[in-house]
């Protein structure tokens, strides 16, 4: 652009000189210079018209370029930019993304090989999950059984906010897993998310279902917070420090509307919870993250189940329930390429602590007693890639029913103090990002007095767009 400048005041200054170039100095000599300079000035013009038709030819094959490399790349899966609507009162830019969302479809069945259990339960363990058969919500059916059908909505609200809901279906039964917004925009490493949401404790809680490498959860997040992890509505807040390495503090409070609280219909939070992740690289193929975590939440008329020397009992817990969670994953990639071979180490370990009162009550009076306990449990978990389609992978769970005080018991509760324990190996076939088939065996001993060897077989298939999951 400065050779355009230079020659447009090339030109200009022709212009102004011949003219003057001639009136003052009328004589031949001077009409000779002013015809040369007359010459000249439109030899400029027409450099100055044919550089400028260049530029636009140039400008014109560039951008058709760029519009074919665009055309050629594949599309990478980020968040969708909100387009501009013109706005009905002005006809301006209003900025307001359409609505565009990215939307997925999870399929998800099995065929399990078990034993046949009238009630399936963890022993030495209060938990979310008792399942009576043939009504429970998968963990005790056999044979061909389809799991939750899971549809995702997401998308970009406009250049400061995100949304997404998650809508299970199984049996006729509609469950609205979650349904959050998150800030897109706050800078400074901070984000906020609030409605209904999978808490960020430990590692595996928010994930879902399809992105567990086994065919169900570990026996920890069964007895902290039943088959599916713990949501709950309320609000996240999430930091990631500036540092070489990657450090993320959270904290969040909530309803606590499910196990191990309940809802109490009260004002302000029943639950809060502080986690903590520090991980980096290892040279080119190797990854690691480890983290903290705390849960707090408290119950009024929690339901249980123990046993008694007048047989099987329920009961009422009312109380608070704290839960600390450390966790640790590292992953290998040759150079960091996942695609043909990696491999994925998993760890977790919680300790709860549970104080307050069960009631029972016959209807003509009831009965009260302290309750105190302190339990603990772990899992370990690989799995090796070691082709682009095969994985097989190795766990272990093991929980401790751990110290357990019921005060004077008047109730005639029996604790029994039991190790549950469970190992399980799988091996799955993907034939892409979107299909996947797993075959299982687990010796499940989770029961006293049971060992159950069960085989199950199943299927994943996600059917539309899916965003990234995390580390």
């Amino acid at each position: 652009m400065r050779i355009s400048k230079l020659i447009a005041a090339l030109a200009c200054a022709s212009a102004l000189t011949v003219p003057a170039l001639a009136q003052e100095n009328p004589n031949p000599e001077h009409a000779q210079m002013a015809a040369e300079l007359a010459a000249l000035r439109e030899q400029i013009a027409q450099m100055q018209s044919m550089y400028e038709r260049r530029i636009v030819a140039l400008e014109e094959r560039l951008a058709g370029a760029g519009e074919a490399m665009d055309e050629a790349a594949p599309s990478p899966r980020t968040d969708p930019q909100p387009v501009p609507q013109s706005s009905p009162q002005t006809g301006a830019k209003s900025g307001i993304a359409s609505f565009n969302p990215e939307i997925s479809l999870i399929l998800q069945g099995a065929y399990t090989n078990r034993k046949k259990v009238e009630e399936r339960y963890i022993g030495g363990f209060v938990s979310a999950d008792h399942y009576h058969d043939g009504h429970g919500p998968g963990d005790n059916r056999r044979g061909f059984t389809l799991d939750h059908t899971e549809l995702v909505f997401a998308a970009s609200i406009d250049p400061y906010w995100r949304g997404q809901a998650t809508v299970a279906v199984l049996d006729g039964e509609v469950e609205l897993e979650e349904a959050w917004f998150q800030t897109t925009a706050l800078g400074h490493g901070t984000g906020i998310k609030a409605g209904r949401f999978r808490s960020g404790i430990g590692y595996l809680n928010e994930q879902h279902a399809h992105q567990w490498d086994f065919f169900e959860q570990p026996l920890m997040y069964k007895a902290l917070f039943g088959g599916h992890g713990y949501a709950q509505d309320g609000v996240q807040l999430k930091w990631v420090a500036p540092l070489p390495v990657f450090l993320e503090l959270g904290a969040e409070i909530g309803r606590g509307q499910n196990f191990p609280g309940n809802d109490r219909n009260t004002s302000g939070p029943n639950s809060r919870a502080l986690f903590a992740h520090v991980g980096s690289d290892i040279g080119a193929s190797n990854s690691w993250r480890a983290g903290l975590s705390w849960f707090s939440t408290r119950a009024r008329g929690r339901e249980g189940e123990f046993e008694t020397h007048h047989g099987d009992e329920h009961f009422e817990f009312t109380g608070r329930s704290r839960v600390w969670i450390a966790d640790f994953v590292y992953k290998w990639a040759p150079d960091g390429n996942s695609a043909r071979r990696n491999f994925k180490f998993q760890a977790e370990y919680f300790r709860r602590a549970e104080n307050g009162d069960l009631v029972e009550d016959h209807g003509h009076h009831a009965h009260e007693s302290l309750w105190r306990t302190r339990q603990s449990g772990f899992y370990l978990a690989g799995v090796y890639q070691f082709t682009p389609n095969w994985r097989a992978g190795l766990r272990y769970d093991r929980l401790s029913s751990g110290r357990q005080n019921v005060g004077d018991n008047p109730l005639g509760i029996e604790i029994i103090n039991y190790r549950p324990n469970r190992i399980s190996t799988m091996v799955d076939y993907s034939w892409s990002e979107f299909s996947r088939l797993r075959l299982q065996w687990s010796r499940d001993r989770a029961m006293p007095g049971v060992t159950d060897n069960q085989v199950t077989l199943q299927y994943i298939m996600s059917l539309g767009s899916h965003g990234a999951h995390k580390f």
